[in-house]
């Protein structure tokens, strides 16, 4: 692990070392974090590019969460927080970080995991919590979509291009597919998955 206090010292880091995964402030002195995160996902090197980003920030709107996104993040966590929760998320980034590094694998096996819900694509069917969900063809095509970009915001847009194509579905249909898998995959008391960022798009957190 290695620490640094100035935004432009730590893209320097960034660009030169090797990390598993950065924890970045948003307001740091001279470049600020989400300035850093777009320098790193605009990288030629691909391994600098796709390094996993967690925001660390003070800055709790609606539209400071989708600035972050927009930059590149891969997860956001609001000050104050506990321990215990940052820890949980760099888990889960890390976990990620193993499932991209060798991706026919997930493919081959047929198998999803987001949190405690496991997908098993070629039944259409999941579990979680030991309930069966059955579901539809679309269904594990859009969590399979949600699954690449894990805490990453997707659009309407970017969900009616890989599910329908060159189709044109009715402009409704992508929220009313994500209500009715709502309604399947996150019962009462069950964590929330999909999340809806109003006027902007979807994201799938394992958390």
């Amino acid at each position: 692990m290695q620490l640094c206090y100035d935004g432009d010292q730590g893209l320097t880091l960034t660009l030169t070392e090797n990390y598993h995964l950065l924890i970045l402030d948003w307001m740091l002195p001279h470049k600020s974090g989400l300035e850093i995160c777009q320098s790193l996902r605009s990288h030629p090197n691909q391994s600098i590019a796709t390094t996993p980003v967690l925001f660390l920030t003070a800055k709790d709107t609606l539209d400071d969460r989708v600035m972050g996104l927009d930059a590149g993040a891969d997860d956001y966590l609001i000050k104050p927080f506990e321990l215990r929760e940052l820890l949980a998320r760099v888990r889960a980034l890390l976990r990620r970080l193993s499932v991209n590094i060798e991706p026919k694998n997930q493919v081959n096996s047929g198998k999803l995991q987001v949190a405690d819900l496991e997908i098993q694509i070629e039944n259409q069917i999941a579990y979680r919590n030991g309930r069966l969900i059955k579901l539809s063809e679309k269904e594990v095509k859009l969590l399979e979509f949600f699954s690449l970009h894990i805490n990453q915001l997707v659009t309407q847009e970017q969900i009616f291009e890989y599910l329908w194509s060159d189709e044109a579905p009715s402009s409704n249909v992508v929220a009313a597919m994500i209500k009715l898998l709502r309604r399947k995959i996150e019962k009462e008391n069950e964590p929330t998955l999909i999340h809806t960022v109003y006027g902007k798009g979807y994201y799938l957190s394992e958390l």
